[in-house]
């Protein structure tokens, strides 16, 4: 891991504000991450940062969640089972464009002459903020400033606010104001930066077909609307945009519409001093299959309330959204504006995630970019949901039922791979198998039982059993039959139930037997299958022979279950301590990691992964995060052998891994490290440490930082619904305050060095405990426990690689490591060394 700073900024260029992210100088070389950080959504919505003139960017980008392209995914060699259809995001039709000229010069920032400038995403008033002073070639001064809002309580509804003020002249001023299907036609202008020609599976693929077939197209007066069909897919989408110009000016409009542009110009003859004021509303509407026409009947609709609404009270309605939100979720840090400002960033990315998704899921990269093709993983429930349950139950129920949504897909692709239950897609977004390398995608079967974790996490967290008798446990129920007819039976002495041939959570190794991460929380999905069916059958027998009915579940099934969890392989290996990732995975020798340059990171990008498979090196966190996840089913000891193991390994090229490194180190002492993963990850993407933010904000980081900072620092647990508390604040904080929602009842918690604070904000009583003595927490009232310690501090680093090697196997051979090459250039070694 490299250790950055506690600011690895530029605060000339990134001036500090601790509710707001702004720039303050424009960097004409780096828009692909501005263009991440500064994006607009909800969940439903997303606008890139890209400059209102739609001229030199690096890569425009709106996007819907969930729509999406379909295409055939051609395997050089077939193979029955393989995935078959690919799913992508498309990069539907731009609204944003809003391109200015005075006296018939166009204003693009990339080559102006700017006198002042600054750009600010302001996180309580939930909209990104430009303004520019611009000196035109013949010596005129002019203001122009906007305001770009996604609407976080209406999720069809954006808008842009966009003024121009000439400062000490008159002037001739255009304004034209574009819906552009960039999708298809690409970058007019072709000025915007070009990808480099590289090998990156994290990115989007590519088309090389129209993928929006043209269906609609109308205005009226300022309104136009556009309307369209996916080629294959058979989605449709509309999008809508009304405009209003406000000045004392003279002034004329125009209007153009064709299949993939439509433009409305207003010409002004702009007097010195006198405002032009001019407001683009904008909706987009989509579906699965509801004809375009319909769609843009919606689109009038939305525009029709817009109207009729003064914008002012839009950007209220915002703030009050927001205040809301704050006051849920927000974690404060005093002392530290570097750390709170980055902090509330990272928050803030999770509404604009997830707010309005309303029915979709969490794609990686939200509505923020691309990456991974748009695409829902296994992220979202392990990295994402846990913000979800303890701060917005609802969007949390949402997500869980977009998965149960998924059910009956399921079902089918467990059937395809002859097994009995649902095995979920490890890669989609329609509910279908979507990864083409199924030794990284399908083999993670891993993701079932992340789902069911997820589930009661949220049910533990909300009390919302009512859910699971409505359908969820069906969930339950065809996970544990999956891994009931996964696994084998087998005697070695006494009876265990392996399970074989899956991929964990570390994609450096795969396809491997007895996985400890899949094991542990395979026996959890398990024995939270049999629980929840005992349950149901005791307390609500309508609702469980309504169940039994929906899936056909019978007894003997619920037993095989508890037997199957109960003698569960758990992998230990006595000699040195610790729980093998998998069976075979102590055998292998250490890839040399403290010898690898960094030229040759991430090690994905640079080895064959045949390469990698044959070395114990991890692309990210696995037993460590098997150690979080059911941290009750580990020893404090356990934890702390096999945090120390598995440290060295870690490369760290995946942004899931630093978060929950982060967390148990803090747990079992490494308090100066706890902290350092923590840095990496909450500057991932505003100090683009993994050179790959421009494809989109990574949003289960996001989610992983709020962990950090609860599970991690703030010490809590919430095994089996007990919520446990035992801090581990670094020395130099002096507090930290977080809040949390338990069944219905806000929370909040402030932990200081001496002391843990809890405080009932709204709701009923809450209990907790704080190592291991019951607290209660009685409504309006506040309770403070003293803390005599915060846990181990362990003044000594955790071995590396070279620490490893040389160590005896139990059969008495020994571990060698080594970097798999025999084109290193060792000046690459020693630069980096050196660096």
């Amino acid at each position: 891991m490299s250790v950055i700073t506690e600011d690895p900024l530029d605060r000339n260029r990134f001036p500090l504000d601790e509710w707001s992210f702004i720039e303050s100088e424009f960097g004409p070389n780096d828009q692909g991450v501005a263009e991440t950080i500064f994006a607009v959504g909800n969940g439903y919505l997303g606008f890139r940062g890209n400059l209102d003139e739609g001229r030199g960017g690096h890569s425009y980008g709106t996007f819907i969640n969930g729509f999406h392209e379909t295409w055939p995914i051609r395997h050089a060699e077939e193979a029955f089972g393989f995935a078959r259809v690919g799913q992508t995001i498309v990069n539907v039709p731009d609204a944003k464009v809003i391109r200015l000229y005075v006296d018939d010069e166009p204003f693009v920032l990339a080559e102006a002459d700017v006198l002042a400038y600054t750009r600010r995403l302001d996180f309580r008033d939930g909209y990104l903020l430009r303004e520019i002073e611009w000196r035109t070639p013949s010596g005129k001064r002019v203001l122009v400033t906007s305001r770009r809002l996604v609407s976080f309580t209406d999720r069809h509804l954006a808008v842009i606010d966009y003024e121009v003020t000439m400062l000490d002249a008159d002037a001739s001023v255009l304004i034209s104001s574009q819906i552009l299907n960039r999708q298809d036609l690409g970058d007019e202008y072709h000025a915007g930066m070009r990808a480099a020609a590289t090998f990156d599976p994290r990115k989007a693929e590519s088309f090389s077909e129209r993928v929006l077939q043209p269906m609609i197209k109308k205005n009226r007066d300022s309104r136009y609307i556009l309307g369209y069909q996916t080629t294959n897919s058979g989605m449709t989408v509309a999008v809508g945009a009304e405009h209003a110009l406000e000045t004392e000016n003279e002034w004329q409009q125009s209007s153009q519409i064709d299949d993939d542009i439509a433009k409305h110009v207003y010409r002004i003859k702009a007097k010195a001093g006198q405002k032009v004021g001019f407001t683009k509303t904008i909706t987009y509407h989509s579906s699965r299959g509801v004809p375009p026409r319909e769609l843009a009947d919606r689109c009038d609709r939305t525009l029709d309330r817009a109207r009729e609404t003064p914008v002012a009270e839009i950007f209220d309605a915002q703030r009050a959204w927001l205040d809301d939100f704050w006051m849920r979720s927000d974690v404060e840090l005093p002392g530290h504006p570097i750390l709170q400002q980055a902090i509330r960033w990272n928050i803030y990315q999770l509404a604009q995630a997830t707010a309005r998704t309303d029915g979709q899921g969490v794609a990686a990269k939200g509505v923020s970019g691309s990456g991974y093709g748009g695409h829902y993983f296994w992220d979202t429930e392990i990295y994402v949901m846990p913000f979800l349950s303890y701060t917005a139950p609802n969007v949390a129920r949402n997500a869980l039922r977009f998965r149960h949504g998924m059910l009956d897909a399921a079902r089918d692709r467990a059937r395809e791979l002859n097994q009995r239950g649902a095995l979920f897609p490890w890669r989609t977004i329609n509910g279908l198998e979507s990864s083409a390398y199924y030794a990284a995608g399908t083999a993670q079967y891993h993701i079932d039982a992340d789902i069911v974790h997820a589930l009661m996490q949220y049910v533990a967290a909300t009390g919302d059993e009512d859910f699971l008798a409505r359908g969820a446990v069906d969930i339950l129920v065809e996970t544990a039959r999956l891994w009931a007819d996964l696994g084998f039976w087998r005697s070695n002495g006494d009876q265990k139930f392996h399970i074989d041939g899956v991929t964990g959570p570390d994609e450096y190794t795969t396809v491997v037997d007895d996985n400890l991460y899949t094991n542990v929380m395979a026996r959890a999905n398990l024995w939270s299958a049999v629980r929840i069916c005992e349950e149901l059958m005791a307390n609500d027998p309508v609702a469980y022979e309504r169940m039994v009915q929906r899936v056909g579940l019978q007894e003997h099934e619920i037993r095989g279950w508890r037997a199957a969890a109960d003698a569960m392989e758990i992998p230990f290996d006595p000699h040195r301590g610790i729980h093998p990732q998998d069976a075979q995975f102590l055998d292998k020798e250490l890839w040399d990691l403290d010898s690898t340059p960094a030229s040759k990171r991430p090690l994905l990008l640079h080895y064959h992964p045949l390469v990698i498979y044959r070395f114990q090196v991890l692309k990210q966190a696995d037993v460590v995060l098997a150690l979080f996840l059911q941290g009750d089913e580990f020893t404090p000891a356990e934890k702390r052998r096999d945090f120390e193991y598995y440290d060295a390994l870690t490369t760290g090229d995946s942004t899931l891994s630093a978060v929950v490194q982060s967390i148990i180190a803090a747990e079992v002492g490494h308090h100066k490290l706890a902290r350092d993963y923590f840095l990496s990850s909450l500057f991932v993407d505003l100090a683009d440490l993994h050179h790959n933010t421009s494809d989109g904000v990574h949003v289960a980081s996001t989610g992983g930082i709020w962990s950090a900072l609860t599970f991690g620092f703030g010490g809590m647990r919430d095994h089996s619904g007990r919520l446990t508390f035992n801090p581990r604040l670094p020395a130099d904080w002096e507090r930290l305050t977080y809040r949390m929602t338990v069944k219905g009842s806000r929370m909040r918690v402030d932990v200081t060095q001496r002391d843990i604070t809890f405080t009932i904000e709204e709701g009923t009583a809450v209990t907790v405990h704080v190592h291991h003595e019951k607290v209660e927490v009685a409504a309006g009232a506040s309770v403070t426990v003293e803390l005599a310690n915060q846990g181990p501090r362990l003044e000594t680093a955790p071995p590396t690689t070279s620490d490893l090697r040389g160590m005896l196997r139990a059969d008495g051979s020994v571990v060698t490591a080594s970097i798999p090459t025999v084109s290193l250039d060792r000046s690459e070694v020693d630069a980096d060394v050196a660096t």
